[in-house]
Formats: C-alpha cells, structure tokens, sequence
C-alpha cells in the first residue's frame, strides 16, 4: 500500500501530457472553469432581471448591458497590454478584485436603490473585472507553456472559458433560479467566481510566466500603442479582429431580446431558456475541437468561411424563426436550433491560426487585437439591439445578425497567410496562403 501514492503520482503527469495541459498551469484550468461558471451565471437573464429591478424597459436594459460590453472590450484589449508591463498574476488579482468588489456594489447598493444611473455606473465598471482576469490567464498560458503544448494549452483555456460562459453558468442558474430565485442566485455565482479565483491563483502561484514579460524600460503605455497599431501597420490583421467581432456579437446580442421571446412569448419560462444556452455552450464546446482538426485538413479560410460564417448566418435565422413557427409545443425544435447555432459558432476556431499567422515575429499583438475583438463583440452585440430593436423588432435583428455573418465570409478572401509561413509551419495546403 505505501506505493500507490508514488504510482498515483507518477501516472498523473503523464496523463495531463497526454491531454496537452501543462503540468504549473493545470490548477489555473480548474479556477478559470469555476471563475467563468460564476460569472456565466447571469448570462441568460440579466436583460430581463435589469428591466424589472431599475433598468424598467428592455431598451433601457439593453444600454445597461451595452455600457458593460464596452467595458469588457476596454478590459479585453487592456489585459494583454499589462500584463506585459504588470505581469499576468497582477492583471488576474486586479481583475478578480474589480469583480468582487463591484458585484457586492451591484447587489447591496444598485440594485435595492432601483436607481438607474447607479446601476449603469456600477454593473458598467464591474466589465472590467472577467476580461482582465481570464486574458491574463492566457497570457500567462503563452509565456509559461512549453512550445510543444502551446496550441494545446490555448485550446484548454477555450475549453474552460466557453465551457464556464454561458454553458455551465447556465445550467447552474437553471437549477438554482426555480429554488432561490434570481437575486440569491447571482449572490451564489460570487461565491463561485471567488472560488475560482483562489483556486488559480494559489494553484499557478509558482508557474513561470506571471511576472513582467516586457524588457526594461517599456511603459505600459507604450506597450497599450503598440498592441493597437498593429491594425494599421498590417491591414489583415485589422480587418481579422473585425471577423472575430462578428463571431460573437449576434450571440451577446441574443442574450438580450431572445429570454423575453423564448421564455415569455413561447412560454418556456426562464428555466426552459436557460437549458437552450446550456444546449448552444454544450454543442458549442466539442464542436471547437471537431473543426479544429477539421480546419488542418480542410483549410483554415475554407473551414472559417462555410462552416463559421456562411454556417452561422443560416443557424441564427434557424434559431429565432424555426421556433416562432413551431410554436410552444415543439420545445425539442428550439433545443436543436440552438445546439445547430452553437456548432457553428466554432466554425470561427481557425481565426485564431489565422491570426496568430498573418503577422509573424508579431504574435502577441495579434493575439491581442484578438482579444480586443472578442471583448467588442459584447458591446456590439447588444448596442446592435438598442439602437434597432424598436425599428425593426426582433425578426428584423436576427436579419441584420446574419447580414453581418455572411459580409464576414465575403471578408475571409482577405486574410491573407505569408508565403513563407506555409514553409515553417507546414499546416495548411498553399492554397490557403492566398485566401482561396
């Protein structure tokens, strides 16, 4: 019996190897799973939650969430930037703080005043909190892993992001909303999203890579200048961060109008809502791995063009009208619309190559206008809502949803590999260097 122990121990390396996670980093999966579970919490009902505790309308809701939206996009792009000059761990601890500090704010104080401009004030800078903590991380991620388990690594960190919001953060809302309802349940995804925090933080403590990363002598604003002009100086780049806005703008935007339309209109409730973004994140998970190895033997442009845009244009119609002409009855048809969108939203998985490869010797800065594009889909999304829901209701939103998905498959051609990458990497057919 004395050597099991040292079995258990010798055995576990080599199946965290086998999975691709660094050994340092693993404990930083299992916080980052349960900081994005937390704060995914609140994803599927906090437009209609705002409209009835202060916000008053959905419009107004949906400002709300829009001003959080640009906050993320500002914690997005600002993450990568310092944790070069701050160093990753104090990027994550700053950000774990924010969103503590400002979610106590947003239920003891915003919430119970019913006061609109302090909840707007308050909810807004709590944005900066989940894109400061979880890109730090990747930062951290790419400085500490080994070259050999690097695009693995990445892919965990996907894995865990997506896997926590909205998917796993919905279903526990799901469970919990119907049993305490949904104030007490958003008390609850703070315990989780401190859980989280504690258990990465402690865990990677000793990792490599959490300290400064920038040379001696660069400011964080230097650092902030140069994470931007890399748009400007490398066009495809720019046009490549557009993409990824699109990627998930109409899926944050969805977030906002489509509770009120499945849980209401359809009648199935908000724990029925909650199950079909469980459904979209669950379907959403696996299938980034599927076309992940699909895209090395496809094509990147190919795989990003017909499955993530063209794909995505015909789901998210399929997702809002299939429903509304079902009806009711037919639960099981919102239920395989929305794993049919969440599918090919991972279309999309090959903008990350495709990024990481149009600017060599410039990774970093193209990783992180990535970042930045991610975050601006959560402002996009919902600012698309509040300023044309009104005109043209939710039938016409989905509409100018998919418009968007299909400009972005035209945009594709454009994101051009250089030659000399097909040489060092091998990946991807010549073809695909010009965008074919």
């Amino acid at each position: 019996m004395p050597a099991q122990p040292a079995a258990n121990r010798s055995t576990r390396p080599a199946l965290l190897d086998r999975l691709g996670l660094p050994r340092a980093l693993a404990w930083g999966f299992v916080g980052l799973l349960l900081f994005m579970v937390g704060d995914g919490v609140e994803s599927g009902y906090i437009a209609p939650f705002l409209a009835s505790n202060g916000a008053g309308s959905e419009t107004r809701a949906a400002v709300v969430i829009t001003a959080y939206g640009l906050i993320v996009t500002l914690g997005s792009w600002l993450a990568g930037a310092l944790s070069d000059v701050w160093g990753p761990r104090r990027v994550m601890l700053f950000g774990l703080a924010i969103w503590a500090v400002f979610e106590v704010l947003f239920l003891a104080v915003a919430i119970p005043s019913q006061n609109f401009t302090l909840i707007l004030i308050i909810y807004g800078i709590r944005g900066f909190g989940y894109p400061l903590f979880a890109y730090g991380f990747l930062v951290w991620i790419l400085a500490g892993s080994p070259a050999n388990r690097l695009g693995s690594a990445v892919g965990w960190f996907y894995f865990a992001f997506t896997g926590g919001l909205p998917t796993l953060g919905s279903l526990m809302a799901s469970g919990t909303e119907p049993i305490i309802g949904e104030y007490l349940t958003l008390w609850l995804s703070l315990l989780m999203v401190m859980a989280g925090g504690i258990v990465c933080l402690v865990g990677i403590r000793k990792a490599k890579g959490g300290d400064r990363l920038a040379a001696p002598g660069v400011t964080a604003r230097q650092s902030i200048i140069n994470s931007v002009s890399i748009a400007v100086k490398i066009p495809r780049v720019g046009l490549g961060c557009l993409i990824r806005v699109v990627n998930t703008a109409p899926q944050f935007g969805f977030l906002v109008f489509l509770p009120t339309v499945f849980s209401t209109e359809l009648g199935f409730g908000t724990a029925g809502w909650l199950q079909l973004i469980f459904t979209m994140g669950f379907a959403n998970i696996f299938a980034n791995l599927f076309f992940g190895v699909l895209s090395d033997r496809l094509g990147w442009h190919r795989t990003l063009r017909w499955f993530g845009c063209i794909g995505s244009a015909v789901s998210s119609l399929c997702f809002y009208f299939i429903p509304q002409i079902t009806g009711s009855h037919y639960y099981w048809v919102a239920v395989a619309c929305a794993a049919f969108y969440g599918v090919t939203l991972a279309g999309f998985t090959p903008i990350s190559v495709l990024m990481s490869l149009m600017a060599p010797g410039q990774k970093g800065n193209a990783v992180a206008l990535l970042n930045l594009g991610a975050g601006a889909a959560t402002f996009v999304g919902p600012l698309i809502v509040a300023v044309f829901l009104g005109l043209v209701g939710p039938g016409g939103v989905t509409i100018i949803f998919a418009a968007l998905y299909l400009a972005a498959g035209v945009a594709v051609r454009w994101l051009r590999v250089p030659d000399q990458t097909d040489a060092q990497k091998g990946a991807a057919p010549s073809s695909e260097l010009v965008g074919v």
